[in-house]
């Protein structure tokens, strides 16, 4: 089974990221699921009922926008116990913009989820922004990685991680 990093720990990683080629036959795998955006929006009532027997996130991709995802349906992220957001390359940084949108204008307390291509060099930023989980479409080492999210002590400025800057805490 995959491994992953989730708070900074390698666990396993049960989770399916369904994708639009797996759509087409109608079916969808067994056991937890992370949707499509545009699927969610679609099926979303339907696959509310669904959430009885296995858990169901929602996936973003690079282009699209997290507002999508609570226009209209602001009760949505509390439902959710999974959003992923896709780097399509490791060089495309409109998902660190994402997850600091869910956790800081949208106060989303779940699992927000980097999945695709990025680099272990981006953990630490990427947890500042919010991110609290790190599917590597590569294999690493993920011992390596968790150590990378502590490299730095202090951060000067504030973040999702931390509201504060440096020179208000040393106060």
């Amino acid at each position: 089974m995959h491994k992953m990093l989730s708070h900074g720990v390698v666990v396993e990683d049960n989770w399916t990221v369904v994708t639009a080629p797996d759509l087409e036959s109608g079916v969808l795998p067994a056991g937890d699921i992370l949707l499509p955006l545009n699927y969610w929006l679609e099926k979303r009532d339907e696959l509310l009922l669904q959430q009885a027997d296995r858990a169901v996130g929602v996936w973003i991709d690079s282009h699209e926008e997290v507002e999508a995802l609570v226009e209209g349906l602001a009760d949505d992220l509390a439902r959710l116990p999974v959003v992923a957001i896709n780097f399509p390359k490791f060089v495309d940084g409109r998902g660190f913009s994402s997850a600091r949108l869910l956790r800081d204008r949208y106060q989303y307390q779940g699992e927000v989820r980097a999945i695709g291509e990025f680099i272990r060099d981006q953990l630490f930023l990427m947890q500042r922004c919010g991110f609290s989980q790190f599917s590597f479409a590569n294999e690493i080492d993920l011992q390596a990685a968790a150590a990378s999210l502590k490299d730095f002590s202090e951060a000067y400025q504030t973040a999702a991680d931390q509201p504060q800057p440096l020179f208000k805490r040393l106060r």
